[in-house]
């Protein structure tokens, strides 16, 4: 099964809706030389029209549009249990807190205020039609697996192979899927390479050190690849920028927590279902400081401050766009020292007590420029 290609703008379908034509033109006009397939309509009606034969993949409303308000066209449509995942971005002259209250309401994706600036609305369809295409994979992810379940089952029964082998397999294969899926989102960064596989294992290692079921450290296993997923929706120039992020552009990395949320809400797999949290509250903080939310202390999913050890002491061992790795020496006393306000402090006595096991990961999934380092 072949991922999709994100950064392909002839993949996606756009549908403009305006009343205004030289609006609709202009928009029509800027986004079709990015390569965007783009179609127009001039009422909420027209518009449901070609919703329902060309399935688009983002909408571009009016917030005041004739028969049918750009407020009610967007309920329609996040109402509508096949057509809900199109990506509603509403566009208003009004900007202000109760336009976009209603707005939110009803569920749109994101908004354009009139004017707007020509660099801001391709940034915002390239964010969404990333977001989309992999909510429609992850869509068909559930369908595949189902089939390979079948067709694996019929195998092993006719080679008189018992069920539990099978059932194996396919978790593999899940796993596997997964961490295809999750080295999508990091492809771009080379500094990223091994991460989320060492991830997963240090993980998991807590888990079986803190003697959760095996059905709980499946879903660590499963579910934490996929941590990072809403980097996705991060633009390159953030994303990879070799020196420290402004305070804008750090509000905008902390965002790919909620996108990474919204890219896998609405799926019936548990291992999905468990990665949705974990990508939503990973970056959470014992003491209550970190985000998107600024959960405290137990409030914070256990996978998820599992995750957020694993994930901060592979952060530090590693070279980053703006810094060199430190040894692990230096990255377990940072870890040690941020008990009780970055980490669940049990947490980090039992990360602590596997110390000899975290390494060996390490040095097993080492990238080319991760030299092993003893403790």
């Amino acid at each position: 099964m072949f991922l999709p290609e994100l950064e392909n703008p002839r993949n996606v379908k756009i549908l403009v809706v305006d009343d205004d034509e030289n609006v609709r033109n202009t928009i029509k006009e800027i986004l079709s030389l990015e390569g965007y397939q783009v179609f127009t309509a001039k009422n909420g009606k027209e518009a449901l029209e070609k919703i329902n034969t060309l399935n688009p993949d983002i909408a571009l409303i009016d917030y005041l549009l004739p028969k049918l308000d750009g407020i009610s066209l967007c309920k329609i449509i996040k109402h509508d249990p096949e057509i809900f995942d199109i990506g509603v971005v509403l566009i208003t002259g009004l900007n202000n807190l109760e336009t976009r209250i209603k707005g939110i309401s009803a569920g749109a994706d994101d908004f354009l205020t009139k004017p707007f600036f020509v660099p801001e609305l391709k940034a915002r369809i390239k964010s969404l039609a990333k977001i989309k295409k992999y909510r429609d994979f992850l869509n068909t992810y559930q369908h595949v697996l189902e089939k390979e379940v079948e067709s694996k089952t019929k195998e092993l029964q006719k080679a008189y192979l018992n069920l539990q082998q099978a059932y194996e397999e396919i978790k593999n294969l899940s796993l596997e899927i997964i961490f295809r899926l999750a080295k999508a989102a990091e492809y771009r960064d080379r500094h990223t390479g091994f991460h989320i596989q060492r991830v997963s294992y240090y993980s998991v290692k807590i888990a079986e050190e803190l003697r959760l079921s095996q059905e709980q450290i499946e879903l660590i296993k499963y579910s934490s690849p996929l941590h990072d997923i809403g980097k996705l929706g991060i633009p390159d120039s953030i994303l990879l920028k070799p020196s420290n992020l402004n305070e804008d552009e750090w509000e905008i990395m902390k965002s790919h927590t909620v996108i990474g949320a919204k890219i896998l809400q609405g799926s019936k797999i548990k291992y999905l279902k468990a990665a949705e949290k974990v990508a939503l509250y990973h970056h959470e903080r014992w003491d209550g400081t970190g985000y998107p939310y600024g959960l405290k202390k137990n409030k914070i999913p256990l996978l998820a401050r599992i995750i957020s050890i694993a994930d901060v002491f592979d952060a530090l061992t590693t070279d980053r766009p703006y810094r060199k790795a430190l040894d692990v020496k230096t990255a377990f006393k940072i870890i040690k020292k941020e008990a009780g306000s970055h980490f669940d402090p049990e947490l980090v006595n039992i990360f602590l007590k596997i110390k000899d096991t975290i390494v060996e990961i390490r040095n097993h999934f080492k990238d080319e420029d991760l030299s092993p380092t003893p403790i």
